[in-house]
């Protein structure tokens, strides 16, 4: 598990951007594409807007997102909108490299659709996003995998997730776990103070089961 300590969320973004370019060459100079698996909530938006003013050739990336909430993409409370309104919008990028997860279907259609996509991008071979970013919920909750969870140790691609919220679909945890590098995002001191007292519990809290090989901690000290 690498731990990296900023003392303001500037900082983190400003980091995190730079790590993002470094790597996101490194697979244009080999011809290959990048794959990056984006998080809702309110924690990462000051990132996606300061990704969207940054010099990066988004045709040469790929979209991607960790959950959804299973409502209309117009909704104020939809991950999607959250990116286009902070990210999409404002720069260029051809639609073909943006998956989102759709919910005009019945949830279980939407779910097995994204399922069908991603394994479709992978051409049914292992499925190792580049870049997974997550978020944490107070709980340890990471994409919309929550504590106690029956689904935390099955393996799926996606599925379901029936909330008193919201209805959701989220990716695996092994999927999660699969990605090249895992990036937890607490961009404030109260979630970093929350995930110190978290981690200490055990394996039913959802962000203690990420891959330590993989999981880059991008936290304010």
């Amino acid at each position: 598990m690498k731990i990296i300590n900023k003392k303001s969320e500037k900082s983190l973004i400003n980091l995190f951007i730079d790590n993002l370019k470094k790597d996101y060459l490194r697979k244009k100079k080999q011809n290959k594409r990048f794959s990056f698996v984006l998080t809702g909530g309110k924690s990462p938006r000051k990132l996606y807007k300061k990704l969207a003013k940054v010099n990066i050739d988004w045709n040469n990336i790929d979209l991607f997102w960790g959950d959804e909430r299973y409502i209309s993409h117009l909704s104020k409370n939809s991950n999607y909108k959250l990116v286009y309104d902070e990210l999409l919008k404002k720069i260029k990028i051809n639609k073909k490299n943006i998956f989102p997860i759709k919910t005009q279907k019945s949830i279980s259609k939407c779910s097995i659709d994204y399922s069908t996509s991603i394994k479709k991008y992978f051409k049914n071979k292992k499925i190792n996003f580049d870049y997974c970013l997550l978020g944490m919920g107070k709980d340890g909750h990471i994409a919309s995998l929550f504590p106690n969870s029956k689904n935390l140790n099955k393996k799926f691609i996606t599925k379901p997730v029936i909330r008193k919220d919201f209805n959701r679909i989220t990716l695996s945890l092994n999927i999660i776990n699969s990605s090249k590098k895992i990036l937890l995002w607490l961009n404030t001191k109260s979630k970093s103070n929350i995930y110190s007292k978290i981690k200490k519990k055990g394996g039913e809290i959802p962000v203690n089961n990420l891959n330590s090989n993989k999981t880059i901690i991008y936290k304010i000290s």
